[in-house]
Formats: C-alpha cells, structure tokens, sequence
C-alpha cells in the first residue's frame, strides 16, 4: 500500500496520506507542535501509526538532498 499520495487535484499536489484530506504537513506540523503520535491518532481515526511513520520517512527523504555552495 502507498501511504504517501500525490493528486494534483487534491491539497494544491501536496503530498498526502492514503489519498486523504491529511498532508504529510500536517502530521509534521502536529509532531513538531508537541503532539504524540498517541495523541494524533486519538485526534484522527482514520490514521494508522504506520501513517506517520511514512510522513516522517517521506519529511527525510525530501531533505537528504545535497546542497551545491559555490566557492568563493
């Protein structure tokens, strides 16, 4: 199963959970707010811990690319 949903018709193409209305950024924003994954799993019925699980793993991916500085 992908957890992780890109529709360009859906949430302006941002990525998604399981073709829900909930963006990875969402669940970041919530983690990085101070929410458990208890406490948003309690919060959204519909989520799966594996859910979160795969936005923080796509959050990893998007940054692990390099950064090119010219040099001086």
């Amino acid at each position: 199963m992908t957890r992780i949903t890109i529709n360009p018709a859906q949430c302006g193409g941002r990525p998604c959970i399981r073709g829900m209305r909930i963006r990875v950024q969402d669940i970041l924003e919530m983690l990085a707010g101070g929410m458990s994954v208890a406490q948003i799993l309690a919060d959204y019925d519909e989520l799966e811990s594996d859910d979160i699980a795969a936005a923080l793993s796509y959050a990893a991916r998007a940054v692990s690319h390099p950064v090119l500085v010219a040099a001086e």
